[in-house]
């Protein structure tokens, strides 16, 4: 279960009346984001996919070839390969176990990243 409290969209659930359930519409806008077409685009991406790391078996391998476009004198070509990359995160990103509701017997962990740009907090189990 993640909580996030910094900018941007990110997933989770919504708490209401009717109790925690996953945002739908969080999970509909990160399904159809568009590849992206900068290095900026993609630092940016990555950035935030980084955070659900842990989650995300085998995260690096899967990132790799998004992550050599940021390497110094890359050509930005967001080839076959970056592509598949980006659609298996995004899959990975819209599915469990990041989206999971909390389980209130087991403990919370305040997990947070910062860089001179933005500060993002997640409660997570």
């Amino acid at each position: 279960m993640l909580l996030h409290g910094g900018r941007g969209h990110c997933f989770g659930p919504q708490i209401s009346k009717q109790g925690i359930e996953v945002d739908r519409a969080k999970i509909k806008i990160t399904s159809k984001l568009p590849p992206p077409t900068s290095v900026k685009g993609v630092q940016s991406f990555l950035g935030h996919a980084d955070f659900y790391r842990r989650f995300i078996k085998d995260f690096s391998k899967i990132t790799n070839p998004m992550r050599k476009l940021l390497e110094k004198d890359a050509n930005f070509i967001f080839d076959e390969k970056c592509l598949k990359a980006f659609e298996e995160l995004k899959e990975n990103l819209t599915t469990t176990p990041i989206i999971v509701t909390p389980d209130w017997s087991l403990p919370f962990e305040l997990m947070y990243n910062a860089s001179g740009l933005a500060f993002g907090e997640v409660l997570g189990q």
